[in-house]
């Protein structure tokens, strides 16, 4: 499994336009926990594949998958899952929503994120 920090995160975001930023957690957790961009299909969905495969257009189509923090599994589960299912290029975003947060706050004002 491909994990990556914030700052391959953003290096991916400047170089796939097509990247999909998937959010794991449910809605209600998405509102607090989102990247810019990103987009929530809870784990625990039924068709949580199909449904990645729907909005990325295809398995061909770089995939970052995320949640809270680095003690959260969902993002790990859902990385097996789309391997499992034949994506060609998924990621693990280990750091979570909560690194990406800790990476904002810390960042002078306008270089970040």
């Amino acid at each position: 499994m491909n994990t990556i920090t914030t700052d391959e995160l953003k290096a991916l975001q400047d170089q796939h336009d097509d990247l999909i930023v998937v959010n794991t957690l449910n809605a209600d957790s998405f509102k607090e926990t989102k990247i810019p961009g990103a987009v929530n299909i809870p784990l625990d969905t039924e068709d949580f594949a199909a449904r990645v495969e729907d909005e990325a257009g295809g398995k061909y189509t770089p995939v970052v998958v995320y949640c809270a923090n680095s003690q959260c599994d969902a993002s790990e589960k859902a990385a097996r899952k789309l391997d499992d299912a034949g994506f060609s290029f998924v990621s693990r975003y280990t750091g979570g929503a909560a690194a990406w947060q800790q990476e904002l706050e810390a960042a002078p004002a306008g270089q970040c994120c």
